[in-house]
């Protein structure tokens, strides 16, 4: 005969289990980019539709998801939007990225830097030095040209209207160069990356990639560098691991990877 801890037990494992199925449910309206029907959710969320349909029920009463009367469609509720933005209120991103950062830099060798959009442009605000130094005059603090640098490009991909303009006027005001603003944004948009080969430095190379923001802007700016004591044949998957850590991170701040 059963005793009464066992009992406890098994409805103990049966309430986790539940929890954990129903932050599946959630994790899947999370994951839609728009609202969505009973059949997605349960696909997703990797159970029968009228399992899905249950814990959906269970949600929406609890404010946790919500059910559009016109479309039957679900999204995520209130409080799920609430508990949401006290997690993003309690997310710095710095803190989160600088560790993932080193720690690439460890697993590649390659020298990185991660720069932030400050009142003259694109600013490093960390340098992590790779087994094979690079030798350059670029420090903590350097101010990198806005149309004229890997990490320059990759803010300005993601940059809204309004503050592309004032950014890109008060970038030609001291480099005139002539760059093609729009297919410079299109193209990183598109690669989710931005390189340049020798541009700001002779014998560097740079790929950029972004780490966004709930608005969908470059809160920071990861950039790997390579001398030519690094094999150019090594840098696309280089690269890929650094779009994996970037989307990572743009993912923990609650924003979308484009």
């Amino acid at each position: 005969m059963p005793t009464d801890d066992g009992e406890d037990a098994r409805a103990s494992r049966r309430g986790i289990q539940s929890v954990d199925i129903g932050f599946r449910v959630l994790a899947a309206l999370a994951a839609e980019p728009q609202a969505a029907t009973l059949g997605a959710v349960a696909k997703r969320s990797g159970l029968s539709a009228s399992q899905a349909h249950r814990y959906l029920a269970s949600l929406i009463a609890s404010g946790m998801a919500h059910q559009a009367t016109s479309s039957g469609r679900y999204e995520l509720g209130p409080q799920a939007i609430q508990i949401g933005l006290a997690a993003l209120a309690r997310t710095d991103v710095f803190a989160e990225a600088d560790p993932a950062i080193a720690d690439f830099t460890r697993d590649t060798g390659r020298s990185t830097l991660v720069a932030a959009r400050g009142p003259l442009g694109p600013t490093i605000v960390r340098w992590h030095a790779g087994r094979t130094p690079v030798t350059t005059s670029l420090a903590v603090g350097s101010v990198l040209p806005l149309l004229g640098s890997a990490t320059g490009h990759a803010f300005l991909a993601f940059m809204g209207t309004e503050e592309l303009v004032g950014a890109v006027e008060q970038a030609r005001a001291t480099d005139p160069r002539d760059a093609d603003v729009d297919a410079i944004r299109q193209r990183v948009r598109t690669t989710m990356s931005a390189s340049v080969d020798e541009m700001l430095i002779p014998g560097l190379r740079a790929t950029a990639v972004p780490i966004l923001d709930i608005q969908g802007r470059a809160a920071l700016v990861a950039t790997v560098m390579a001398t030519p004591a690094f094999a150019r044949t090594d840098d696309e998957a280089i690269v890929r691991k650094l779009q994996s850590v970037c989307k990572t991170l743009t993912e923990r701040l609650g924003a979308r990877w484009q």
